[in-house]
């Protein structure tokens, strides 16, 4: 089938193109595997329009940055690309834990980057990828590829979404109803990490950890002790999170590594270096010190399943924590000892991994200086090459959590 090629209209009556070919599933239907495709992302001659299944653990969800808009779809058993969900610039993709839907945060302008504002979560259906619906929001922070900033809780009926306007609030979102709920105040907080039972909890910037109590008419907010500090040794916004047992991974710009406990009282405990969990030096915050640090744009990914996290390392001073990482260091966290660590050719800026028991990484090499911009998915076991997908990485990654 030969791809159309659709012109993004910004006018809200406009949106019913997303049913244009763009938008279709696609299926590879040859036979050339896809680890030695020149570019996964365009179009094949056999490729063929068809309804997807619900996702799979398997499945990875890659945004194309700054590139190109859209999330696309990739298989890590057989490294074949599936579909492309329609994202734009600067949104958020949330994943419905039901299969039924892909959530979209975004916002557009009736004249294009100008004009009349409208901010809205855009809902995808999952077999087909085309438009179901919109829910109109009062507004959202216009930083896109954070995996946090965006998040749906309550089993798929609760979206949260984080705004700036003018202060940092938090949208609520009823998606089973399609409509706004309320605006909940959060100043100094951010990266959000749904609470069962409870709402949400938010890294502050005093270095405390807010959770918030959503049911109360009027929202009940309640700070822990400020466990970090944002000045000297800021938290990446890309930790480690378990929905399940309702736990989080917090690592620090010098490697320092926190758990907490998530509830209506959270519980955070003691750091501990992941430096020196791999038998080295633990990193400083003093200048021209080089040691090993964290690093990239999302560097920490974590299986829910082992308690393992999976972190990208890279040498340098502090403040070095966008360089992409050239190692990949495995964590136990609980037992607090660095069990691997897997050397990378081409230095990656984004991880991910896959929720399975048999789990597969997913590592994007960057884009910068040198590098490939490929689409990396190995053995977490081994880490061994399963497939490399030529200009296919991006943005942020995400996996179906369990």
């Amino acid at each position: 089938m030969k791809m159309m090629k659709v012109q993004r209209k910004s006018s809200l009556s406009a949106r019913a193109r997303y049913s244009a070919a763009a938008l279709c599933a696609l299926a590879l239907l040859g036979s050339a595997n896809a680890a030695n495709a020149a570019d996964p992302l365009q179009p094949d001659p056999e490729l063929e329009a068809v309804t997807l299944s619900a996702p799979k653990p398997s499945w990875v969800f890659v945004e194309r940055g700054f590139v190109a808009p859209g999330t696309t779809i990739y298989d890590t058993d057989t490294g074949k690309m599936l579909g492309q969900v329609e994202t734009s610039h600067l949104s958020d993709l949330g994943l419905d834990p039901n299969g039924k839907a892909y959530y979209v945060a975004e916002s557009i302008w009736s004249k294009g980057l100008r004009g009349t504002r409208q901010d809205m979560i855009t809902v995808y259906d999952s077999a087909t990828l085309k438009l179901k619906s919109e829910i109109a929001i009062p507004g959202r922070i216009l930083i896109g590829s954070r995996k946090y900033n965006f998040v749906i809780a309550d089993a798929g009926k609760t979206a949260y979404v984080y705004n700036l306007d003018p202060a940092s609030s938090v949208n609520v979102v009823d998606l089973a109803k399609g409509k706004f709920v309320k605006k909940i105040e959060l100043p100094g907080c951010a990266s959000l990490m749904p609470v069962t039972g409870v709402g949400f909890s938010a890294l502050c910037s005093d270095g405390s950890l807010a959770t918030v109590k959503v049911a109360a008419a009027k929202p009940d907010i309640i700070r822990s002790a400020p466990f970090f500090s944002a000045t000297n040794d800021p938290i990446f916004d890309n930790f480690g999170y378990d929905g399940v047992k309702q736990e989080a991974v917090f690592l620090t710009y010098t490697g320092q590594v926190y758990t907490a406990k998530l509830g209506a009282t959270p519980t955070i405990s003691d750091p501990f270096s992941i430096q020196a969990a791999a038998g080295v030096s633990p990193a400083d915050t003093k200048p021209l010190d080089v040691h090993w640090y964290p690093g990239g744009r999302q560097g920490l990914a974590y299986h829910s399943g082992t308690g393992h996290a999976f972190v990208l390392m890279h040498t340098g001073e502090y403040w070095t924590h966008k360089e992409p990482g050239t190692e990949i260091w495995e964590l136990d966290v609980a037992a607090k000892k660095v069990v691997k660590r897997i050397p990378l050719e081409d230095p990656a800026e984004e991880i991910a991994v896959t929720q399975e028991p048999n789990a597969k990484l997913i590592v994007s090499g960057s884009a910068g200086a040198g590098g490939s911009g490929a689409l990396y998915i190995l053995d977490a076991k081994t880490g061994e090459e399963k497939f490399k997908l030529e200009k296919s990485g991006g943005g942020v990654i995400r996996t179906l959590e369990p």
